[in-house]
């Protein structure tokens, strides 16, 4: 990361990542300030110069970032639920903005996302991606963790990444799964981990008669995806899904996808005996 004596603010949603974010923000001399997210952001936030903000109170989200002159933004963390306007108690900044509010949440995960990036922009705000400040989080082209990958292994992850990257178009999932050079599973809206699950249940079933570890998870960034608020990942929970599931291994594209609690996740891959490769995935 190169340093900037430009203040840096994360919007913090659940999970690790916003609290490595700050760190190298802080480790890099940035000025900093952290927004968390009231039901969502990890409380590890409190290490850091902070506040909380609960949904529909726009208005004081804005005087937060005034107070600590800040106009570079980082939108990142998992957001279980969308807000249900409905029982909130918006503010008067909030309320100004409800028109383009509503005109935000219609539509799939990526016109939400894309609606919410357009919304702080028109407001002056530089958004930036955690990669960017945490370069470290994202999966370089190679190996990954664990063993090395077999050729039959390796055509199911190219399969597999093909086929995520299908659905991605349609802005369904983000990930799916190949065995034996067929598509098995594609994720939607239930998720990665939801996905992995339903695998498993299907060897439980004996739909998937292969004994040992085999097939492989993929997964990649939408073609639409912006990434500066939107990168995919995956994690811990990764990792032992797709142990559960009886899968040899995962298969990531390369620079497209950020690796949380990488140390666990390499350390979880080489004592389950499966791989991590990150690939190149030629773009339309």
């Amino acid at each position: 990361m190169i340093a900037t004596d430009r203040p840096l603010a994360i919007i913090a949603g659940g999970g690790s990542v916003p609290t490595r974010v700050a760190t190298a923000a802080m480790e890099a001399g940035r000025p900093l300030f952290v927004v968390g997210i009231e039901g969502e952001a990890d409380p590890g936030i409190e290490g850091f110069p902070h506040a909380w903000v609960g949904w529909g109170s726009i208005g004081r989200l804005e005087r937060l970032l005034a107070a600590h002159g800040t106009k570079d933004l980082v939108l990142v963390g998992n957001i279980r639920l969308r807000p249900d306007f409905k029982r909130l108690k918006p503010d008067f900044g909030t309320i100004k903005a409800l028109p383009e509010i509503a005109s935000i949440l219609i539509g799939g995960d990526n016109s939400v996302l894309t609606g919410v990036i357009r919304f702080m922009e028109t407001r002056g705000y530089t958004i930036v991606g955690a990669h960017e400040i945490a370069t470290d989080l994202v999966a370089e082209l190679g190996p990954v963790a664990g063993r090395s990958p077999r050729e039959a292994e390796m055509e199911d992850a190219r399969i597999a990444l093909e086929a995520a990257r299908t659905i991605g178009e349609l802005d369904a999932g983000q990930a799916a799964v190949s065995s034996g050079k067929h598509v098995i599973a594609l994720e939607a809206a239930e998720g990665t981990d939801a996905m992995l699950e339903r695998v498993a249940s299907l060897k439980q079933q004996g739909r998937l008669r292969r004994d040992g570890p085999v097939g492989v998870l993929a997964k990649c960034a939408k073609p639409q995806q912006d990434l500066r608020v939107d990168m995919p990942t995956i994690g811990p929970r990764t990792v032992e899904g797709v142990v559960k599931a009886g899968l040899a291994g995962i298969a990531i594209e390369a620079r497209h996808v950020m690796i949380v609690d990488r140390d666990e996740v390499v350390k979880l891959a080489r004592d389950a005996g499966i791989f991590i490769v990150a690939l190149d995935l030629a773009r339309r």
